[in-house]
């Protein structure tokens, strides 16, 4: 059974993380990715999405990388894009690397390219993450939190920011507002991130024709078809990306940004897709 669900899923599909380009050798979480509230739904329906995305976790075998052109069930299908600095509001900061001074919020929150790998500046110029460094996630209580091996939850709940930056008096997340004042009250610095970026994209992506994927499962290169997208690209794509949290049987689809700021795109269910190997 395929189960699509659209604008209500933002909160799941940022536990996800992974909604946004990563490059595969930083991506650590996506999809997309902070924070905007979700809609509105009935308790029973969250909790059965939650179920579905959790269901097996700890009960499927590990799987080997495929071989043989094949039908595989039971996948996560969540999109991803590159994230545009014009939705953030924080002051403009040096970003560490050769890529000038952006959005503090645009770099380092859970929404923004620390998290997406891959955004895109005021100038329209694309500039993606080039080192993680190792300071971590925290929630918007500015508590650690690390991604899940399998499913939607973190340790700590949500990411919301780098382990670094501002905290307010109580020890939550805040940053200054390039408008004046301050995103949570104000705040004191308690350290740096690590992170540096570069300018370009991480990987010559292209909307609606890569995809990320756990490539101890599906090798890079791979030819992938998707029935649900028949009527955008025809439902193919190449497995080109990979994602600290795309794990086993989790397909993050690499699309154009949402109409609306931090929109989460598609979430998909026990998804069926077709593989094809590289030499299959």
């Amino acid at each position: 059974m395929t189960r699509l669900l659209t604008t209500a899923t933002a909160a799941l599909c940022l536990a996800l993380s992974a909604c946004g380009a990563l490059n595969p050798a930083v991506r650590v979480a996506r999809s997309r990715s902070p924070a905007p509230a979700p809609a509105r739904r009935p308790a029973a329906q969250a909790h059965q999405a939650e179920a579905a995305l959790t269901a097996g976790c700890e009960r499927r075998p590990p799987e080997r990388a495929l071989e043989r052109r094949q039908w595989l069930p039971g996948f996560i299908i969540t999109e991803y894009y590159p994230v545009p600095e014009g939705w953030f509001d924080g002051v403009s900061v040096l970003a560490p690397g050769d890529s000038g001074r952006h959005r503090v919020d645009w770099l380092y929150s859970a929404s923004g390219v620390s998290m997406e790998g891959d955004g895109v500046d005021l100038q329209g110029r694309h500039v993606h993450i080039a080192a993680l460094g190792s300071v971590g996630w925290v929630n918007r209580a500015g508590r650690p939190t690390v991604p899940p091996r399998c499913g939607i939850r973190w340790s700590g709940g949500p990411p919301a920011w780098r382990a670094g930056g501002w905290r307010n008096r109580s020890g939550a997340v805040t940053y200054p507002r390039a408008a004046g004042g301050w995103s949570n009250g104000p705040g004191h610095w308690v350290g740096g991130y690590g992170a540096t970026f570069e300018l370009g994209s991480s990987l010559p992506l292209r909307y609606y024709h890569s995809v990320a994927v756990d490539p101890r499962l599906i090798p890079r290169g791979s030819r992938i078809y998707i029935p649900a997208y028949r009527s955008i690209n025809g439902g193919w794509f190449v497995a080109q990306d990979t994602g600290g949290a795309i794990i086993g049987r989790h397909i993050d689809v690499y699309r154009p940004p949402t109409s609306e700021p931090f929109g989460s795109g598609r979430l998909m269910l026990g998804a069926r897709v077709y593989v094809i190997p590289p030499g299959a």
